[in-house]
């Protein structure tokens, strides 16, 4: 049965909570443990959906998982792996799009991949295509059926000249996951830069890969005829410490996020500075509160790393309804991601939309009618509403939201937060809020 979370709102959140690996990289990491020809270990692991989405692949490929939960550690035995049935892997249709990053690996281990219907979140276009092509230009055959997609490589993968159109973090990945044990040099031009791909990149290093990162986007990837396993400690998860920064400044709380980094967050940490929230930092993490002033208006784009992460949009949205005055934010990553605001306007936020390009940079999105900038008028005095949760960021900012709104809120399809938030109810509870959750 479906949850049902209701929230009394008003009260500050106060106290800490632990953030472990990132979302973006560890069920990432997990699939490069497949390169190996020896067991990996990774360290820092959450215990999140897609990392339980991701284990259920590998172990479904012959992969050995095992997992201490408590302190998170994970060990990989990818020595066995074979090709699984596709009516196997196809009972995790829906669930997430990282099985598209299986294909590269599973290519070089058992030279054939199969790719079921992907879901996800439902937030913009985010086409498989980018991927598809990046396989082609490695010499991949792609055969698209009913079900999914099958791909192989019946003359082995070489290494190629690619130039992605867009930065696309998932395409990325697709090259780093594919190139490394393909024959010869690949070339990516356009390539995403964000923390996670670094890290990643530091994953398939240790293993052995030959991988340097130019200042101009591109990377250069020598392809090497054996990988290694890896011992590694994911980096902690940026989005999750910023959307804890967000919920002290809605709530006007304060909140120590134990594990959160500075480094990662730097261009978040300018616009929570400017907006009026306040932090501290210390070698285990990050103190984040409300510094008591009225906050302050402001225009924001989002942008690919370094600028203005997208995911931290939906969380500032929330705060900027608490601003005095008038803020603009232009969205230029996910061109549906303001669907989230239909809710924060039944509780009371000025919030119109717009499909003019409201900032200093014309994006793709700017002719294609899509609602992607929002007019924000503040404050605005939030009350409880019936929400049903639309996506992962989308979803937490209406937690966010209902946390500071007067009254009751009812929030169901809660589920999809476990896909980022590892255990985010007791986390919200040990801050002090006051929720109930029962059964629909």
């Amino acid at each position: 049965m479906a949850k049902l979370l209701t929230i009394q709102g008003g009260k500050p959140l106060q106290g800490e909570v632990h953030v472990r690996g990132a979302k973006n990289l560890v069920p990432k990491a997990m699939v490069a443990s497949l390169l190996g020809s020896e067991p990996s270990e990774l360290r820092n692991v959450p215990e999140i959906k897609d990392v339980e989405i991701v284990t259920n692949l590998l172990t479904t490929h012959g992969v050995k998982v095992e997992r201490d939960i408590q302190g998170g550690t994970m060990t990989l035995d990818p020595r066995e792996t074979y090709s699984a049935e596709h009516s196997e892997i196809d009972a995790y249709a829906g669930d997430s799009r990282i099985p598209i990053l299986f294909c590269g690996p599973l290519m070089h281990k058992n030279g054939e991949a199969f790719i079921p219907d992907l879901g996800g979140c439902r937030i913009g276009d985010r086409p498989i295509d980018y991927h598809l092509e990046v396989l082609r230009n490695f010499g991949a055959v792609v055969d698209k059926q009913p079900n999914g997609i099958h791909i192989s490589a019946p003359k082995g993968l070489r290494g190629a000249k690619l130039e992605l159109p867009y930065p696309s973090v998932g395409a990325t990945e697709q090259v780093l996951l594919t190139a490394v044990l393909a024959e010869g040099i690949t070339e990516l031009k356009n390539a995403a830069v964000e923390p996670e791909i670094h890290d990643l990149i530091a994953i398939l290093q240790q293993m052995g890969a030959i991988i340097t990162v130019y200042t101009d986007r591109s990377i250069r990837i020598e392809g090497v005829s054996r990988l290694s396993g890896y011992k590694h400690r994911a980096i902690p998860d940026r989005n999750e410490s910023a959307s804890w920064a967000s919920a002290a400044l809605v709530t006007k709380g304060d909140i120590y996020v134990r594990g959160a980094a500075q480094r990662d967050l730097t261009a978040f940490l300018n616009i929570y500075r400017k907006i009026g929230g306040e932090f501290e930092v210390d070698d285990d993490g990050m103190r984040f509160w409300h510094a008591g002033a009225p906050l302050k208006p402001l225009v924001l784009e989002t942008d690919v790393h370094p600028g203005f992460m997208t995911d931290w949009q939906q969380p500032m949205v929330v705060a900027l309804t608490q601003a005095e005055g008038v803020s603009i934010v232009h969205e230029t990553v996910y061109e549906n991601r303001f669907g989230f605001t239909q809710a924060l306007a039944r509780m009371g936020a000025g919030i119109q939309l717009h499909r003019e390009c409201l900032g200093s940079n014309p994006c793709r999105f700017g002719q294609r009618n899509f609602l992607h900038s929002a007019v924000i008028s503040g404050p605005s005095e939030l009350k409880g509403a019936d929400i049903d949760i639309p996506d992962l960021r989308g979803g937490f900012s209406h937690l966010i939201a209902a946390l500071a709104a007067k009254g009751t809120s009812t929030v169901t399809g809660i589920e999809i937060i476990s896909r980022g938030y590892e255990d985010f109810i007791n986390k919200i509870v040990g801050l002090g809020a006051d929720i109930s959750i029962s059964e629909r």
